[in-house]
């Protein structure tokens, strides 16, 4: 039964870490942390991006978790779920780094995918890179991809009233 909750927990956290992941990227990366998530939005040559800061925060997250989780750190303040949250965020992060800089930006390995929702997410985060500087933009999520037809009628509309400014035409 214990194996079960653990299971479970894990993939709660998983599954709540693509809202923080979101809220993050929406409010905070194209918010007051623009600064560190700009060059990801901009062409460089550089292997590693001021960007990447963001996945240490997060390995700091899951370490935290994993102290929280561990009678060897905390003694007997130890919450033994913390270490499947740990184990959740870096689950998550592991998904996000093979998704997001290996399939998408292509970073780690060379892979077009030509159907199915790898194709979609690889076409909703281009959406997301249509629009120029932090204004605007959709697709914050990294895991779960919207319709891209949706998300080109959203950019549309936001170039429309001003929102966003795009880099090309959005179809």
């Amino acid at each position: 039964m214990q194996i079960l909750v653990a299971i479970l927990i894990i993939i709660a956290t998983v599954l709540a870490m693509e809202f923080v992941a979101w809220s993050s990227h929406k409010y905070i990366m194209h918010g007051f942390g623009w600064a560190w998530h700009r060059d990801h939005h901009e062409p460089h040559d550089n292997f590693f991006e001021k960007n990447d800061l963001y996945a240490v925060f997060g390995a700091a997250i899951s370490i935290s978790f994993f102290c929280l989780g561990s009678p060897i750190i905390v003694g007997e303040a130890a919450w033994w779920p913390a270490t499947f949250i740990g184990l959740g965020v870096l689950v998550y992060g592991i998904i996000y780094t093979a998704i997001h800089d290996g399939l998408i930006h292509q970073r780690w390995f060379r892979w077009v995918p030509k159907r199915g929702y790898a194709k979609r997410l690889v076409q909703s985060h281009k959406l997301h890179h249509a629009t120029i500087g932090k204004e605007g933009g959709v697709s914050f999520g990294f895991i779960f991809a919207r319709d891209p037809i949706v998300l080109k009628k959203e950019l549309r509309e936001q170039r429309k009233n001003g929102i966003a400014v795009l880099r090309e035409a959005v179809e």
